[in-house]
């Protein structure tokens, strides 16, 4: 089954080392995304990003970084993206977050 369409996408941009509720934050969006009944979410792990700060976070073998950038995306309806970036706000302390229009091309099986 091919199902398309507008959605949103939610990226938001933190570091590694962030938690919330005693877990890494990333962990901590994904289930609460889960939990909300998103359609899905994906974490990807950066190997080199600055950001507020402008210091250099890199995975370089003799520059070891505790904080490396980290990337959550969600794409689902505006309607439950929006509904969601309230409960962001309670959640990050530090980071950005993104929001872009994108079309929807998903293949799911019957």
């Amino acid at each position: 089954m091919k199902l398309e369409g507008e959605a949103k996408l939610l990226r938001i941009f933190i570091g590694e080392s962030d938690r919330h509720g005693g877990r890494p934050l990333y962990e901590a969006i994904v289930l609460e995304a889960r939990k909300r009944g998103l359609s899905g979410a994906s974490v990807f792990k950066g190997f080199m990003g600055f950001g507020a700060h402008s210091r250099i976070h890199s995975a370089k073998v003799l520059q070891l970084s505790e904080d490396l950038p980290v990337m959550v995306e969600i794409v689902d309806t505006e309607e439950k993206i929006r509904g969601f970036l309230p409960v962001l706000d309670g959640m990050v302390r530090e980071g950005l977050v993104t929001l872009e229009k994108v079309e929807v091309i998903r293949y799911q099986s019957r």
